[in-house]
This record gives structure tokens, sequence and C-alpha cells, in this order.
């Protein structure tokens, strides 16, 4: 082979590969279809990369290798547009969009160019929260991107535009000799969270939306920094067009004479399927639509999907869809008569953080509360918003007396995004998270490595009382029967119960007096608490709701201690002995009876008549069961798996879900499923009922 030979050999595979990567780059980026990993696309990208540094004179500008970034600028030139970018007007209410309408149809309508029955057509896409940019191909490689800027001139993003996946470095198949395509470059929200997580770890800014966060990575001097940011490109139109060569050949969409647009396709949705073809990825969610009632339906179906879509938009946009209207209807000031933007309720404003509070939600956690001067926001007038945790105040440096950045999408609760701190006043205070309760005054504790604050009165706490109530009712727990959530509800709001003791305290004829109790249902209430008055130890305890403590773990308690008393007079030390009680659950346990309000309930629960059954107290020696995992599987004959489950932990055993290797025993009953077949290929050993009573000496 000559040299020539070999030389051409290589320049074949690097065209072959950058052929393959341009491939799966449209792929991925614009078709969302995938066909190759992530591994086999960076060996086609090394191989590539390792060709062009021995053969540096292959290299070219439209190679994938060059998306990585150039030197850093000292600045952005300015850029003329050849066709001017216009904004779009806007319309907010429906009266908006149907003079809109009007007036297109009227000037059609005298131009002689409406349907029969009168209707306009459209084509509605998506109004894209992002940068507006415009991207110059001269003989289909890309020459020049620049941003909007006041329209006529913008600024050279070239290098930056380059680094985006999404925007083809040559465009495919049959392509004009120039074309400006127009679009929006933007950020998924996905994208963005893990952008944010990534600059706080570095220490550096955090980007308070998407759209601040596309448009900083797009203006940055140093492309190398772009590349890094996961940006994307959707194409909606198009400026300069020139089809040949030809003298006269080149139009503008200002010009008197037809665009060259409508030499290719008459509709403005064909000429968006055309960008296409071409690889360029287009404005998604689009529909071609008639009429008013076409418009709003449209703006109705997105808005919905809007919390669904990946990325963020503001709006959709409605344009008249023949090329031929559009120029007929031409252009006002800086907008085209033929399109308007329908903007959907602003979910961003910026007001005046007037105090943070703290509330207490139901399981007790502490979430402070933002009290905002009122500012009309996501189509509601907002006056309070969340701040998640300390964490979230001290990372976005929000305090008492900024102006803020309020959010709010959906029906999604609203938040503060952050302060403008360009604005704040010289008496802002920073936020103190409080030492107690508001509403019952226990301590407040914030465990380490726990980002959330709870107040510790879970017992006490009038904020957790209903959340409390229905959790000592629940099958596991005291298994109170006919306690349903509704009538809970009733209960706590009547204050009528104020405690779990109070419970225990109930008539039959002053539960008549609530919705929907009957007598026969009041009684049967009634006997369920009294029958509930008398738990195994471990349920009443696992009752009491202490956070970190489970029911195998209350059991456990109870079957270390053998009452009430004896738990709550422990102290750490004590509660570490007990089987898998480590310094969480054991400090857990100690800071709840620690609180004077919750051990005066469990005194006023032992005044209602509330009596655990007697426990044996493990001595500590060996038990039949000690350090072997069972699996419990369909209906045992005589006893629930509540029972059988009690019996084994009482003899040292664990239950588990699942079976495995470390699986000792399967008791299987009737219609056992598929875990009795696992068992059977493991070699577990197989027992009914009658040999797990063997087993445990029953």
């Amino acid at each position: 082979m000559t040299a020539t030979d070999g030389e051409m050999s290589v320049a074949q595979r690097v065209e072959a590969l950058r052929s393959q990567i341009s491939d799966h780059n449209h792929r991925y980026y614009v078709l969302d279809q995938p066909t190759v990993s992530d591994a086999e696309y960076d060996r086609l990208m090394v191989e590539l990369q390792s060709l062009e540094e021995a053969h540096p004179d292959l290299i070219t500008p439209d190679s994938p290798t060059q998306r990585v970034g150039a030197q850093p600028v000292s600045g952005f030139d300015s850029v003329r547009h050849a066709v001017a970018m216009l904004s779009l007007s806007n319309a907010f209410e429906t009266e908006d969009v149907e003079a809109f309408n009007k007036r297109v149809a009227d000037t059609l309508r005298g131009a002689g160019l409406t349907n029969n029955d009168g209707l306009v057509e459209y084509e509605a896409e998506l109004k894209f929260d992002g940068l507006a940019v415009s991207l110059r191909y001269e003989q289909g490689k890309l020459v020049q991107a620049a941003t909007r800027g006041d329209g006529q001139t913008g600024e050279d993003i070239t290098s930056n535009i380059r680094t985006l996946r999404s925007v083809p470095l040559s465009l495919r198949g049959e392509y004009p000799v120039v074309l400006e395509v127009r679009g929006e470059v933007l950020m998924n929200r996905a994208d963005f969270e893990r952008l944010n997580e990534t600059q706080q770890r570095r220490g550096d800014k955090i980007f308070v939306n998407p759209r601040n966060a596309a448009a900083g990575s797009l203006r940055q001097l140093d492309p190398r920094i772009t590349a890094q940011r996961p940006l994307r490109f959707y194409a909606y139109g198009w400026g300069e067009l020139v089809l040949d060569d030809a003298p006269g050949a080149q139009q503008t969409l200002a010009d008197e004479a037809p665009d060259p647009a409508q030499t290719l396709r008459n509709t403005h949705s064909a000429m968006l399927d055309w960008l296409a073809t071409l690889g360029l990825p287009v404005s998604p969610s689009r529909e071609v639509v008639r009429g008013v009632d076409g418009l709003l339906q449209f703006y109705e179906d997105r808005g919905g999907q809007r919390q669904k879509l990946p990325f963020d938009i503001d709006g959709v946009v409605y344009k008249v869809n023949s090329l031929e209207a559009q120029r007929v209807l031409g252009f006002v000031a800086r907008a085209p008569r033929f399109a308007i933007a329908h903007k959907f309720p602003a979910q961003e404003e910026t007001t005046t953080l007037l105090d943070i509070e703290v509330q207490v939600g139901r399981t007790g956690a502490i979430t402070p509360v933002a009290r905002l001067k009122p500012v009309f926001v996501g189509g509601v007038t907002v006056t309070n918003a969340t701040l998640h945790n300390e964490d979230e105040i001290l990372r976005k440096d929000v305090r008492i007396g900024d102006t803020v950045i309020v959010r709010r999408a959906g029906d999604v609760i609203p938040e503060v995004v952050g302060p403008v701190i360009e604005l704040r006043p010289e008496n802002a205070r920073p936020f103190v998270m409080p030492q107690h309760c508001p509403v019952c005054d226990s301590a407040i504790e914030r465990l380490e490595d726990e980002a959330i604050a709870r107040c510790t009165g879970g017992l006490f706490c009038a904020a957790q009382r209903k959340q409390t109530i229905r959790h000592a009712a629940s099958r596991k727990a005291l298994d109170i029967e006919g306690l349903g959530e509704k009538l809970v509800d009733q209960l706590v709001e009547s204050d009528r119960v104020k405690s779990l003791a109070d419970l225990f305290t109930l008539k039959v004829e002053e539960l008549l007096l609530y919705d929907r109790m009957g007598r026969k249902s009041a009684e049967n209430l009634v006997a369920a608490l009294e029958r509930a008055s008398e738990p195994e130890l471990g349920r009443l305890l696992y009752a009491l709701g202490i956070r970190h403590v489970g029911e195998t773990t209350a059991r456990d308690l109870a079957l270390h201690f053998g009452s009430v008393d004896a738990v709550m007079a422990a102290d750490e030390e004590a509660l570490l002995r007990v089987r898998d009680v480590g310094p969480v659950v054991a400090g857990s346990i100690a800071r709840f009876f620690g609180e004077p309000h919750n051990r005066e309930v469990v005194h006023a629960l032992e005044s209602a008549g509330v009596r655990p059954r007697a426990v044996e107290v493990s001595d500590g020696g060996a038990q039949p069961l000690e350090g072997k995992t069972l699996v419990l599987t369909g209906t045992m004959p005589n006893w629930t798996r509540d029972e059988a489950t009690r019996r084994i932990l009482a003899a040292g055993g664990k239950v588990s879900g699942s079976v495995s290797k470390k699986t000792a025993y399967l008791v299987a009953g009737e219609d056992a499923g598929s875990k009795l077949t696992k068992a059977t290929e493991l070699g577990v050993i197989i027992l009914d009922e009658d040999g797990l009573k063997e087993l445990l000496g029953d």
C-alpha cells in the first residue's frame, strides 16, 4: 500500500466516524431514539480524536471533536441579522386571542384567502422559556450563531453554540445555499437540578431557574464551560433563506417579492417538517388547528401538560399556517401580524419577604414558611410560600426583608426561589430556627445527618394529633376497628379527643352525634376500644409513634423490659442492650420519654383503663429461634400471621418478607405461592403451623 493509499484510508475512516457520530447525536438529541450505548459512543469519539491527533490536516470545523470548546474570548462580537429577529405580541386573556383571530380573518377575507367556512388555519406550538438564537448555515455548514439582541443586532456566540450536540454542524440531505434557523436554547429541568447540585458542591453560583442557567451557560466567555452544560436547541422558524446562487434568489421575509420558502413548502408547519429533514430538532408538540376554538383548545391542552414536559414553557404560540397569508398580513413595528404568543399566568414574580414563621406538620416536621407581601403569580394571589428547611434558607441566603423571587407552577405549593441580592435592605435579618414548637412548646430537635427539624411532642402536640391517633388505631398497633380517618377528623376537630387517652372515654350516646355514625357502628366502636384497652405491650409501644421504633423494635422492647414503666425509666445505655437497638433508636426512645408531655399521655392512658397484657421478660439466655430468620406465606388454620410473627419474635427469631439463602425456615399455610417455590429451589426447610409450634416448643 502506498503512502497516498494509506492517507486515503485514514481519511475515509475519519469521514465514516464523523458520519456515525453525527447520526448518533441526531438520534439521541433530536429523535430521542438512541441506538448505541454511551460506552460505544465514547469509543467512536476516542477513535476519531486519536486519528485527528495523528493527522491534524484532516481536522475540519464541522468535526464532532471540535464541539469541546475553543479558547476563551475577551468579549462577544456584534452580529447584524440579515433578517430581523422580531418579537411576538402577547395575549393574556381569551378576549385577546379572539381579537387576534378576528383581525387575521378580516384581513385574509378581504384578500380572498379564507376557506369556505371562514376559519383560519394556524400552526400552534409551544413557547419555550429559554434564549432565542439564530444559526446561520452556508453550503450546509454552521458558520455563525447569534443571540437575538435588540432584534437587529445580536452577540456572536458561535463557539458556544458549536458545543451543543443537538445542533448539527452540518445539515443533512439537500440543503439550501444559505439558511438562517431561528430557535430556542434551553435546559431541561432534570439537567438544571443536577447542574445546581454540581455548582453547590463546587461552591459556585446557584442558578435561579433553567432559563437563567441556559442564558448564563450560553454567554460564557470560555466555550469549554458551555460544553459542560446540558443545553438543548429547538428550531421554530427561519430568517434569511437562499435557495441557489442565481441572481435574485436571495429574499427576506420583509421583501415584497414572495418568500423563497414558498417555493419549497406553502405552509409554516410543512417548513418545520422540512427543517427536521435537514437534521434540525424542531419544536415538539406542534399541531395544526382551525379557528379560535382550535387555538383555545390547544392552549388548554398544553397548559394541562405543562408540568409533565421535561422543560419549562411560558405559553403557546399561534402562527397563521399559510406562508402566502403570512406575507399578506405582514408586520407591524417589531412584531408580525400573523403570529401571537398566548402566555400562561406568570410562574415567577418578585415580592417582599415580610417574615419567616414555622409550621408543624402532622408528623412533627418543622417547615419554615415565608410570609409575603401579596403577589399575583401562577394565576392566584400568593401570600405564603415554602422555604423547605433550614439548610435551604442558608443555601439560598434568604433573609427577612429581602425582595425575593416566588415561583408557583400549576398546583405545586409556591416556593421562594431566592433573593434579589442587589435589592437587599440594610436591615434584612437572617432566619433563626426556634428551639421550641410553636404549637405545644415541646423541644424541636434536628438529628445529625437529617435535613428536617421535628417537634418532639408527638403524643401531646395538637398539630400532630390526627396523625398520632390514626397511627395508634392502625391494624399493627391497637387495631381499633371502626375508627376511620373521617371519624378521627371529626373527633379531633370537635375537641372531643385531644389525646390517645380520650379515645377510651368515648360513649355510645355521644358517638351518635357524629356524621354517619349509627347506633350499631357506635356500639361496635366502643367494643373495639374495650378490646384495645388490653393490648400486647409491643403493640402499645408501637402505637405511641416513637420515631425509629417499628413494630419489630417495639416487640423487642416489650420482651426485654416487660412494662411501659420499665421502658420509660431506661436510659440510653440500658436501651442499647435490647436486640437490634442501636444508638440512633436508643437516643430517639430516650428523648421521647424525656419529654414530660409524652409521659403525661402514657399516664393518662393508664388512668383511662389501658392495661397492656403481662409479658414474660427474656432472661437473656438462649432461645429456640435465636439468630434464625423465618418467612411466612399462605394462611394458617389457627394462627394469624401477626400471632405467628409475635411468637417467632418472642422465641428470638426474625421474620422476613422474602426468601433467600439466609432463610432458615419457610412456614407455609394454604394458598402458598411463589415463596414456597423459591424455598424449595433453595433447599429451605418448610414447616406447617404444627411444625412451627413444635419448633417453638408450644
